[in-house]
């Protein structure tokens, strides 16, 4: 283990008592609850599966970190916290971690991530797909009923000079564009995209792979595709349509919409003068874009109150109650953008610092390794807990950053977590409850 500075850092006095400090504790870590982590992979295969998609080039006889190690290493630090590679030149000497990741030496440095990552190639990038699918599949028990496929894009923002970096007018910076689709929690697909293009492309190739694999594992399974008008697109229609999958879209308001609704909001609006109280209203009607091949369900939300009037429109072809459908089920695609914005910012899914495109598609890929980490732990070993709904981000600062000491020997390695920890039990019921689930 590297030898830091054993110089003495002053913190004034307590009473007759200096206060000093100094990096000379020894085999020490922050990260207690790596073990959880640990316990999970263990239990669902996640880094031995991605290990099994990547190919290792690499001459057998003079590998020392294993593809499986270097995943494993590299999600777990993702989940405790560590974005930057530079990270790991500390952290492969840290007890805790080597224990976690299956090893009793000097765990891989940040040259050997960036090898890892340079090699990186779009076939391995589908690979490590089907491993977030097949990870999703295996996290039932029984066959669902139905499944809702939300898809949404956002940005991944650039800094230096990465290979198809475009300036977006929308976000007002250069970007990759990410298209993302999640079924509840799980993350099914996070394909990394240049920004300069329309943000529904791919969307319909890929939701037709991602139906075409669900359906093999559950083919009486209903399946609806739920996005925002940026995906309003007559191809994933059609493509919805001749598959047999439900939709339920956004469409973008348009002066043929408005005419179709113009007198039932200047009602609205007599209403509102009346009784000053804001009206609302949901109904339907039948309408084809000029570049629809017939005409579609649309459902329309009408509202008028102080700010004016402000309509929202949705096209589906989905049977039941308009209502319903708007309320109960399109209403919930909000929910996709927080887990967006948990597996960007909660598990460093913005750190695109790559020059090679297919590298940073690996990287956004190890970030959805990590979320996978992150909701299965959230799901085998915190529920009715505290932390069932916790974040990412949550439950890391909660629950795997405990302090601990690690002493290590022939027989055993104990790890001393912190006395003192506010969720000591709630960890000790966490880890019981991997425990018994098994590899």
């Amino acid at each position: 283990m590297p030898k830091c500075t054993q110089r003495k850092i002053e913190f004034g006095r307590l009473g007759r008592r200096v206060i000093e400090a100094d990096f000379s504790g020894g085999d020490l870590s922050s990260d207690g609850g790596v073990l959880l982590l640990r316990q999970v992979d263990r239990h669902i295969g996640l880094s031995r599966a991605a290990a099994a998609a990547l190919p290792d080039p690499r001459e057998p006889s003079r590998i020392v970190h294993g593809l499986r190690e270097l995943l494993a290493q590299r999600i777990y630090g993702l989940c405790c916290g560590y974005e930057d590679l530079n990270d790991h030149q500390a952290l492969r000497g840290d007890v805790l971690m080597q224990t976690a990741v299956g090893r009793d030496q000097m765990l891989a440095s940040a040259p050997t991530f960036s090898r890892l990552d340079n090699r990186a190639t779009r076939g391995q990038a589908w690979a490590l797909h089907e491993v977030l699918i097949a990870q999703f599949i295996a996290g039932h028990q029984s066959a669902p009923e139905e499944l809702v496929l939300d898809i949404d894009a956002s940005d991944v923002p650039l800094h230096g000079g990465q290979e198809l970096a475009q300036f977006h007018a929308y976000y007002d910076h250069h970007c990759y564009l990410p298209l993302y689709v999640f079924c509840g929690q799980a993350m099914l697909a996070c394909v990394l995209r240049p920004s300069r293009i329309d943000g529904a492309k791919n969307a319909a190739a890929v939701i037709k792979l991602i139906v075409a694999r669900l359906r093999r594992a559950w083919p009486e399974a209903r399946i609806i595709v739920r996005a925002d008008s940026g995906f309003c697109r007559r191809r994933l229609l059609q493509w919805c349509e001749r598959s047999g999958v439900g939709y339920i879209i956004g469409l973008a308001r348009n002066a043929r919409l408005h005419e179709a609704v113009q007198y039932v909001e200047a009602a609205m609006a007599d209403d509102y003068m009346a009784s000053g109280v804001k009206q609302r209203l949901i109904d339907e009607f039948a309408y084809a874009a000029k570049s629809w091949n017939r005409q579609r369900r649309v459902i329309t939300r009408l509202e008028y109150g102080a700010q004016g009037t402000n309509p929202r429109f949705v096209v589906t072809n989905l049977p039941g109650d308009a209502v319903h459908l708007y309320d109960r089920l399109y209403c919930q695609r909000g929910e996709a953008e927080n887990r967006i914005k948990e597996a960007q910012l909660d598990l460093f899914g913005t750190r695109a610092s790559c020059h090679r495109f297919a590298a940073n598609q690996l990287r956004l890929l190890l970030a959805a390794l990590a979320y996978t980490l992150m909701v299965r732990l959230r799901q085998l070993a915190l529920e009715a807990t505290e932390l069932e709904r916790a974040t990412a981000a949550t439950i890391r600062w909660r629950l795997l950053k405990i302090g601990a000491a690690i002493v290590r020997n022939t027989r055993r390695v104990r790890v001393m977590l912190a006395s003192h920890h506010p969720l000591r039990e709630l960890f000790a019921a966490a880890a019981a409850r991997l425990a018994a689930l098994g590899p």
